[in-house]
């Protein structure tokens, strides 16, 4: 009753670039995320400080932490799949 996977994975041509381009939004993201902590461990009182629309730091900084992890992701998404569309047409001969 055993049955093969679902799909057939081929050769990951682009896992070099892959790795590298996670490793540098990770350090993007971590730097920025850094940054919050740093501020909340140095000076919280800062974090009251109203902002945006009667917001204050934390909440917009806090909502801005996860609204660039999803664009990271997305532009993380879009540029690995264009370098696999890249490499997997330079090795069939231009068919995907």
């Amino acid at each position: 009753m055993d049955h093969g996977p679902a799909v057939q994975f081929g050769t990951d041509n682009a896992i070099k670039y892959k790795s590298k381009l996670g490793v540098i939004l990770f350090f993007v993201y971590a730097s920025i995320y850094g940054l919050f902590v740093a501020i909340n461990t140095i000076n919280p009182v800062l974090m009251e400080t109203e902002v945006f629309l009667g917001l204050n730091l934390a909440i917009v900084y806090g909502f801005g932490l996860i609204i660039f992890a999803i664009i990271l992701g997305l532009i993380y998404n879009h540029l690995c799949t264009k370098k696999e569309d890249e490499l997997n047409k330079d090795i069939s001969g231009g068919v995907k």
